[in-house]
């Protein structure tokens, strides 16, 4: 049945070479005498990427195909890629596979069954087979006995070198998507999150397109009680995965969700946090997850004790950590919450400092924030990135999305409006100055805003129009010094504070004329106003 299976897809394997769906543990144990990674003092698998170790956007391609060429928003992210190169690559990575040992793995995407995609990875590396296990979906044994064919295919080399020359990618790397085969090829690179973020591009197509389902690059929680449910938006780095993974709140997923008619849903089946500074204190969940059964990627090890320093960057800022969502004490295994959302958050991290921390947004601004996407890429999480950088991403996910905004912005605000969400734009970036003058805003003080906005209490406040960035701010939040919510007064220079104001919300413009040109009118209107200070 393996050899049958394999041959499917074009690989002609034998039996004896093929590991089918093995446990966490035997895959663990397979990496180790492989030497493609060792074990941490908690028991964690530790590894090491080589010189790719974050995404890299420039070698993302999807094949242009007659399904899905009026489709895709073709540009610098969804780049095409010929069916003719397309199929040079392919029958590299056949011919590479076939030669080698293959640990196959059979997943699912999207925790809601009545929306979810059956996703095969092969995969060379024992270590990414647990990756593939640990953060995809796990079907039972019912599902898995009823498989049948995957309805889409991840074939993961990253020992596969190509050549620019020849197969006409960007670098040796690269990742491509198949729209009409099925099939995602990834080489070159061991970088577990372009796994990871392939499948969510796949997703961010299918779903929308075949199921009316708006996928969203979010984090969700949900109250306990109350079956409140928060999804909160933002790119790598502004804080998804630590601010949905609080006590007293259950943990839909930390990533990626389908917000459907009736309810919101996990696509995935993992967790794959950021390791760079956690601690016990700050983050005791993620903290206590990473122990046997996770993967840890580009973490630093004590070669004696094994322990690792979360502290040391010298490998990338990119530490992370993958392991399965029941690795969450309070995590919601079936990957469901029980409504559809009462509280969107949108998350961006400020490198300008200027924004405020919280500011609650009407139905107009919530399409105009979520559409400009603004934050700062952070240190590790794309390659060549050293410091914040100020940037625009739709969506709050836009390398992941292959369909044009407007389909996905037109999606969230029917939602909001049919479900009377309540929206807040929250800053967990800088204040008291730019990046390398002031600080980052302390993660117990956006725990309050977070809680007071998911209350509900945070409306009891009074607030004050913000002019330049057409925003209403809170004079206080329960637990929050008054004083950090006025940017402004956490400047020492006013002058300073003002011109950099300026400057961004004069960004905001240029961005919104530029690249979303079918904004509504209203819609622009809720943006930021420059006061041509």
């Amino acid at each position: 049945m393996v050899v049958e299976e394999l041959e499917q897809y074009g690989i002609h394997h034998t039996d004896d070479r093929t590991a089918i769906d093995p446990s966490p543990a035997r895959l663990i144990e397979k990496a180790v005498s492989r030497g493609e990674g060792i074990l941490t003092s908690t028991g964690a698998l530790a590894v090491t990427t080589g010189k790719y170790t974050g995404r890299s956007p420039k070698d993302r391609f999807i094949v242009d195909t007659p399904d899905v060429h009026d489709k895709i928003a073709w540009g610098n992210v969804n780049v095409p890629f010929s069916e003719e190169d397309y199929q040079l690559v392919h029958d590299e990575v056949i011919s590479y596979l076939s030669e080698r040992r293959i640990f196959m793995v059979h997943g699912i995407a999207g925790a809601d069954r009545r929306y979810s995609r059956k996703i095969l990875v092969l995969t060379e590396l024992a270590s990414q087979a647990l990756f593939a296990h640990q953060m995809l979906v796990r079907p039972t044994e019912e599902e898995l006995a009823n498989y049948g064919r995957a309805d889409f295919v991840v074939m993961a080399c990253p020992g596969l070198k190509l050549d620019p020359a020849v197969h006409h990618t960007h670098s040796e790397a690269a990742v491509i998507i198949n729209f009409k085969e099925r099939v995602v090829l990834i080489a070159g690179t061991q970088y577990s999150g372009e796994i990871k973020k392939s499948i969510f591009s796949v997703m961010n197509y299918l779903l929308p397109v075949e199921e009316n389902v708006l996928t969203m690059h979010c984090s969700c929680n949900m109250n306990p009680q109350s079956h409140g449910t928060t999804v909160f938006f933002g790119l790598s780095g502004t804080g998804k995965t630590t601010l949905s993974a609080a006590e007293g709140r259950l943990l839909i997923g930390d990533d990626e969700h389908g917000w459907a008619k009736d309810s919101v849903f996990n696509i995935e089946g993992g967790c794959y946090a950021k390791t760079i500074r956690i601690s016990e204190e700050t983050e005791p969940q993620i903290w206590h997850a990473i122990r046997f059964g996770a993967l840890c990627e580009n973490v630093v090890l004590d070669p004696n004790s094994r322990i690792a320093d979360y502290d040391d960057d010298s490998l990338t800022e990119n530490g992370r950590v993958a392991y399965p969502v029941e690795f969450i004490d309070n995590a919601v295994v079936k990957g469901r919450a029980k409504r559809t959302p009462d509280v969107v958050i949108f998350l961006t991290a400020d490198a300008f400092g200027v924004l405020p921390p919280i500011s609650k947004l009407d139905e107009n601004a919530a399409m105009y924030h979520f559409m400009t996407g603004f934050t700062s890429k952070v240190a590790g999480t794309e390659r060549g990135i050293k410091e914040p950088t100020p940037t625009f991403s739709s969506l709050f996910g836009e390398p992941f999305m292959p369909l044009d905004p407007m389909v996905y912005a037109k999606m969230l605000g029917e939602k909001i409006e049919h479900n009377g969400t309540r929206v807040y734009l929250i800053n967990t970036g800088w204040s008291g100055g730019s990046y390398g003058t002031g600080s980052r805003i302390k993660l117990k003080y956006t725990r309050k805003m977070v809680e007071a906005a998911q209350s509900g209490i945070i409306d009891d406040s009074e607030f004050v129009h913000d002019e330049r960035f057409n925003l209403d701010v809170p004079t206080s939040c329960p637990g929050v010094p008054d004083e950090l919510l006025n940017p402004r007064s956490t400047w020492a220079d006013k002058d300073a504070y003002d011109a950099t104001a300026e400057k961004l919300a004069q960004m905001f413009v240029e961005n919104a004329e530029k690249r979303l040109q079918s904004m509504t009118p209203e819609v622009r209107a809720a943006g930021p106003r420059p006061l041509g200070k």
